[in-house]
């Protein structure tokens, strides 16, 4: 490196500094994938830039490419953080569900903007960042996610998987192979977008309508309803099994729906969804997976602060 990426010196900028906050974007794509979680992204990622501005000039110049330091110190960051997590998660009331992401321009640029997005970063979050792909992660050990979503989702060899991970490339091999069967043996993807909106539309308008029947013709018959509340927001704590179970539970919701409520058709994750706004501001996500032309899982995250990033705007 010819230039040291830190802070300037006497006022003036730093051109090395762009470079390394250039990375930013990248990380926190990482990050969120590893964890499920947009505001443990964002503290992994801002950790990682810790660690590098702790560094003297002369360690910074010595790493012959800032980039791949980084990605790294964050996924390192990321694994401890799942181990932790796990051990969170069990004392966490009612059930877990990955964070949910508002309109992606709206989060992938860490502003609402509408900033446009690069082919390849579209590419990478339609496939890898649907609730029901991130569902899927939630099942693997720390050890599974960080070899499948470095190798598989990020292109890494598994020789700078095996870095990061502590293990062997063929150990890496084999549990980014175990990850693939469990993304496997999950349902396949749901087809057009377009028909997945229309069955969240058609299920928005039957459950304002309270009609039964009709969401149990929109609902599979072994569908599976979950719900995040994490103790700070009301809701069932246990999972409804069931098409025709989760049809009555959501009509009976809609008659304890407040008057200053009302449900709007968003992208969540990527996919069609939908959310709850109170008085103007979102208090529930709605995130759902379509397969063989019903509706298979519904997620329902309340917990606020998990809500943040469609809150805050």
């Amino acid at each position: 490196m010819t230039t040291r990426s830190g802070p300037g010196q006497g006022g003036r900028p730093d051109p090395g500094l762009d470079a390394i906050m250039s990375e930013r974007r990248q990380l926190i794509n990482l990050a969120y994938r590893l964890l499920g979680s947009l505001a443990e992204a964002e503290d992994a990622v801002q950790e990682t830039y810790a660690r590098w501005y702790a560094m003297s000039p002369q360690q910074q110049d010595a790493i012959a490419s800032p980039g791949a330091w980084l990605t790294t110190v964050a996924s390192r960051v990321c694994l401890n953080l799942l181990g932790s997590a796990r051990a969170r998660r069990e004392t966490y009331v009612g059930e877990w569900l990955p964070e949910p992401l508002p309109e992606r321009t709206e989060w992938i640029s860490g502003r609402p903007d509408g900033t446009t997005v690069d082919p390849a970063d579209r590419v990478t979050l339609d496939e890898s960042v649907n609730m029901a792909f991130l569902v899927v992660l939630e099942s693997m050990t720390p050890a599974e996610r960080v070899a499948f979503i470095l190798h598989d989702v990020f292109c890494h060899p598994f020789a700078e998987v095996a870095e990061i991970v502590g293990r062997t490339p063929a150990a890496c091999r084999q549990l980014a192979s175990s990850a693939r069967r469990r993304i496997r043996a999950s349902p396949a993807p749901a087809g057009p977008t377009a028909r997945q909106a229309g069955l969240v539309r058609d299920f928005k308008q039957a459950w304002e309508a309270k009609d039964i029947d009709a969401l149990i013709g929109l609902l599979d018959p072994d569908a599976t309803a979950i719900a995040d509340g994490g103790g700070l927001a009301t809701t069932f704590l246990r999972p409804i099994e069931g098409g025709e179970q989760i049809a009555h539970a959501w009509v009976e919701i809609a008659g304890r729906v407040p008057g200053n409520m009302t449900f709007l058709e968003r992208t969540v994750n990527g996919q069609p969804g939908l959310v709850a706004q109170q008085d103007g501001v979102i208090v529930t996500v709605f995130a759902f997976e379509v397969a063989g032309g019903r509706i298979k899982y519904i997620w329902v995250v309340r917990n606020p602060e998990k809500l943040r990033h469609w809150t805050t705007g």
